[in-house]
């Protein structure tokens, strides 16, 4: 299992357009064979910040995800959005919840 928690700063007044391509994203996503959990997180005390929280069941399913139409068109959606580059740690997962 591979987890990606990525950090993202949006330019301030452009969250909705964010969140809108992001939730879009995360429908596709959520139908890949590989994918376990995509969350869309939003900072309380800054909303111009989320984090996206990605399971996967491999290094291929990631990889797979990035060639996805959904996954192209949400980062050629997002780019003019960013306020600075994203930036994404990988994690292996030692416990859960469930």
């Amino acid at each position: 299992m591979v987890v990606y928690c990525v950090d993202v700063f949006v330019v301030k007044g452009k969250e909705d357009i964010f969140i809108a391509a992001s939730a879009k994203n995360r429908e596709g996503t959520r139908k890949e064979k590989g994918n376990l959990r995509f969350d869309i997180l939003q900072q309380a005390e800054d909303p111009s910040r989320f984090m996206l929280h990605e399971v996967y069941t491999s290094e291929d399913a990631v990889k797979a995800h990035k060639q996805t139409s959904h996954y192209l068109e949400w980062r050629e959606a997002v780019a003019p959005l960013m306020a600075k580059d994203r930036e994404g740690v990988r994690y292996r997962q030692i416990s859960s919840l469930e």
